[in-house]
């Protein structure tokens, strides 16, 4: 588990990409290992400390096309 805390205007949905590349499936997870940041609104406070779980990230493939193939 890493720990880090919240810049200005920080949202969970921010802390995700930063953090995973990705807020699909991860905010939940967040969330339910800080309970105490459900209720402090969308803007977190700068300097609140979260928790950040294990999560595997995705490998996003890009397939590449060559124009003169």
């Amino acid at each position: 588990m890493k720990t880090i805390y919240a810049i200005q205007n920080d949202t969970v949905d921010a802390i995700c990409w930063r953090n995973y590349g990705r807020s699909s499936g991860v905010v939940e997870a967040v969330l339910e290992q800080n309970a105490h940041i459900a209720n402090l609104g969308p803007l977190l406070p700068m300097g609140t400390k979260i928790f950040l779980p294990e999560i595997q990230t995705q490998q996003n493939k890009t397939q590449s096309i060559q124009l003169w193939d």
